[in-house]
């Protein structure tokens, strides 16, 4: 089915230019609430945010929407986008809705919806709702009187999404003695996150704590690792963590201020899962993205890998689908389906915390368990996200790389979901190759799409 409105992550684009205006928000909050009023009775819809200027807007109009469909909606203010999904399910709401352009800048603005359990919207459900959108059909459905929806605001979510944070680290241990050096990008975890540290007993460094609606992954957060990587040299910390916009993604530092990918956060984790013989039919679920290296790893312990397309949704829907409780993309989203429905930065930071604490070790110890193969990433600005089948010589140039690899690495060129960016990444073991390979293939992706 072709997208008109959602990419992989809901809809996306800059705040007050269509789509992400005010006028489609209230749209989508009627199509929201009609598909999940479909059931007799009343019906509650979550609603929650990052810390963005346009966020009172979306949100007035979300509400609004939702409201005039005959549903009640209750909001829940800046919180992680995993906060709104433990929220919307802890609440047995119908349905949440997270306003967050997650990574992007302040001046963009995104909507996501989860279901009454928790996931995101499978692709048909989007799909469903965007054919409601475009065609005005609910124009004529809208109920009067006393069947408008209310408004409701929920003042402690932050309170009840710490304590559930807290429930999933082990009870037996603490983090007395760690020093923390947390960068919150000032988005929606700027608040939860240094409590939950906090009141484990750990010394945190706070930093990109003080949102102003603009600053929101500005020079801070898991795009910049090299900021918390500065902040934990300059501070002598234990571990440097970095959060992104909305609170789902996160970056590692080591003591000595090196980046520690999600491909190892996967890797020290799935295998700390296995010893404990709690990975669920031993496998781990990540995406094409992924580093061979990670296979390998899971591999030598007795456990196995498998791969979806990119996005965590996806990784989300294929543990979902074969029942597995751990999953994750090397960006730095991981999921722990034993606590909760999508991927969440803070639980991640307090599964590896556990990790360290049982066995003693610095970060930099448990990430060694992983060796990676080389692996470069690049993007190429595009005009348009055209098919890569109109364009014989790209095509072919594709084949011949993949022949040249062989068994040896691979090559994956992909359009981003959320921006008008075509993204090649390529492993070898040979790198001086990797980088000639790479660096032609983006010339000649220029020449054609840049």
């Amino acid at each position: 089915m072709i997208r008109k409105l959602f990419g992989t992550d809901g809809i996306r684009g800059v705040a007050n230019v269509d789509p992400m205006t005010g006028e489609l928000a209230m749209q989508l909050g009627r199509a929201i609430a009609y598909i999940f009023k479909e059931v007799e009775g009343r019906h509650r819809i979550v609603v929650g945010k990052d810390t963005r200027l346009s966020g009172y807007m979306l949100e007035t109009a979300l509400a609004s929407g939702i409201c005039s469909m005959g549903a009640d909606v209750w909001l829940v203010g800046p919180l992680p986008t995993p906060g709104i999904a433990f929220i919307t399910t802890s609440m047995r709401a119908n349905a949440g809705v997270v306003i967050s352009a997650s990574h992007n800048p302040y001046y963009d603005n995104g909507i996501k919806i989860f279901s009454q359990d928790g996931f995101k919207l499978p692709d048909e459900m989007e799909h469903r709702m965007e054919e409601l959108i475009l065609s005005n059909h609910l124009q004529s459905l809208r109920p009067t009187a006393n069947a408008v929806g209310k408004a409701h605001r929920i003042d402690d979510a932050i309170g009840r999404y710490v304590v559930f944070l807290k429930n999933t680290f082990p009870n037996r241990l603490t983090l007395d003695g760690l020093r923390i050096a947390l960068d919150c990008a000032n988005g929606a975890a700027y608040r939860v996150a240094p409590t939950v540290l906090e009141e484990l007993g750990a010394e945190v460094i706070p930093f990109a704590v003080e949102p102003n609606g603009e600053n929101i992954n500005a020079n801070c957060g898991s795009l910049h690792p090299e900021v918390i990587s500065r902040i934990v040299l300059e501070k002598g910390a234990d571990i440097g963590i970095a959060l992104d916009g909305d609170g789902d993604r996160i970056v590692f530092v080591d003591h000595h201020g090196r980046q520690v990918d999600g491909d190892h956060i996967l890797a020290i984790c799935g295998l700390q899962l296995l010893s404990e013989n709690r990975l669920k039919k031993g496998t781990l679920v990540t995406t094409v993205m992924s580093n061979i290296g990670l296979d390998r790893t899971i591999k030598n312990m007795g456990g196995k890998v498998v791969r979806t397309q990119v996005g965590d949704r996806y990784v989300v829907e294929e543990m979902v689908r074969g029942d597995y409780n751990l999953g994750g993309e090397q960006s730095g989203h991981t999921i722990f389906l034993d606590y909760n429905t999508t991927c969440d930065g803070v639980l991640t930071a307090l599964q590896i915390l556990a990790i360290m604490k049982k066995k003693e070790a610095p970060l930099d110890e448990l990430a060694s368990v992983m060796e990676p193969l080389p692996q470069v990433q690049y993007t190429v600005e595009v005009k348009e996200k055209k098919d890569l089948s109109e364009f014989p010589e790209i095509e072919r140039r594709i084949r011949e790389i993949e022949k040249s690899l062989a068994s040896s690495g691979r090559i994956l060129v992909r359009y981003s979901g959320t921006e008008p960016l075509l993204r090649i990444m390529v492993e070898a073991e040979d790198e001086t190759k990797l980088h000639q390979i790479a660096q032609d293939l983006v010339e000649l992706l220029k020449k054609h799409l840049g």
